[in-house]
């Protein structure tokens, strides 16, 4: 009996606050965009990865950004960092892993913006072993949404 009062008062809670709830507005044109990739190579590993969205609506638009970086080294170093940025006009993210074990490196960098119908997202990945060729590699994504 003790366990009902708080869950009655909980289900009154929960109610009168959906209650408050408007609903979205359907969007005129959506889309989306990502990208991500990922480098490694005798014990290093770098990855990176971003995305993002928008909406066009009779009142405007609405658009969200996320972006990540990963990197890992069995004996060296390792460092990812993430920025975002936001403005009146536009989102933008910037997601950078490096792996380094002496003369062997992973490296990985995304780049990703939502700027009102266009959407774009670029990453850029490249390993080397020291006597080898570096391996390198671009992935490029873009969107951009239809206006009335």
């Amino acid at each position: 009996m003790r366990y009902v009062l708080p869950l009655v008062a909980s289900l009154a809670m929960i109610m009168s606050a959906s209650a408050g709830i408007s609903h979205a507005e359907d969007c005129a044109a959506a889309g989306t965009v990502g990208s991500g990739g990922s480098a490694s190579a005798d014990g290093t590993s770098a990855s990176t990865l971003g995305t993002a969205g928008a909406c066009v609506t009779d009142d405007g638009s609405t658009a969200s950004i996320g972006s990540a970086a990963s990197a890992a080294s069995i004996d060296g170093k390792a460092k990812s960092r993430t920025k975002i940025q936001e403005n009146d006009n536009q989102l933008k993210a910037q997601s950078k892993a490096q792996a380094l074990d002496q003369g062997t490196f992973s490296k990985s960098q995304t780049k990703t913006r939502a700027n009102g119908d266009e959407l774009e997202s670029r990453t850029r990945t490249m390993s080397h072993v020291p006597g080898q060729k570096p391996v390198k590699s671009t992935s490029e994504n873009s969107v951009i949404l239809p206006v009335e």
